[in-house]
């Protein structure tokens, strides 16, 4: 008997990844056998961090999630990658069935209605999972995460040390 195995994918540009991202990578790990987060190039954001950095500031994050899972008895495998094509490309090179998706508010709804109707005109074998941010995370964007540190305000409610580093580090390069 061929065991199915639930591999999703997590897109997102994650500059910088967040203490929001890291709750929805640390819920879908729950509820798939393999998670692929997926930092995407999406140069029309003007990223703060470049691909490499992004990709490594994920990998840095997820380590503490891979040992309390291990630690909780969950056997699901977390990867990190980057891509710069189409999604519904990605997901299938990948063997993927299934798209994770933040909701935070409203307003994440109405662009996520449209990307899934695409999406499933490209790939309709793959389904789109939302799971809405927790409370304490709903306000978080890294758009926002990066103004306030750039102006000069507090960001640790927001980012890991190990991020807010990175991007302390490269505001003062500027």
């Amino acid at each position: 008997m061929e065991v199915l195995v639930r591999i999703a994918v997590y897109p997102g540009t994650f500059d910088p990844i967040t203490n929001g991202h890291i709750d929805i990578i640390r819920r879908a790990s729950k509820v798939v056998d393999k998670l692929i987060v997926a930092a995407a190039e999406n140069i029309g954001k003007s990223p703060m961090f470049s691909l490499d950095e992004r990709r490594d500031m994920v990998n840095q994050e997820i380590g503490l999630i891979k040992a309390d899972n291990e630690a909780r008895g969950y056997q699901s495998e977390i990867e990190v990658t980057s891509f710069n094509s189409l999604l519904m490309h990605f997901v299938d090179e990948h063997n993927a069935k299934f798209v994770i998706r933040g909701l935070r508010a409203v307003s994440d709804f109405e662009y996520e209605f449209q990307m899934v109707g695409m999406n499933a005109r490209l790939n309709p074998d793959v389904e789109t999972l939302f799971l809405m941010s927790s409370e304490r995370h709903q306000f978080i964007s890294s758009r926002l995460v990066k103004e306030i540190a750039i102006l000069g305000g507090e960001i640790d409610d927001f980012v890991s040390p190990r991020v807010k580093e990175r991007m302390m580090a490269n505001i003062n390069k500027k």
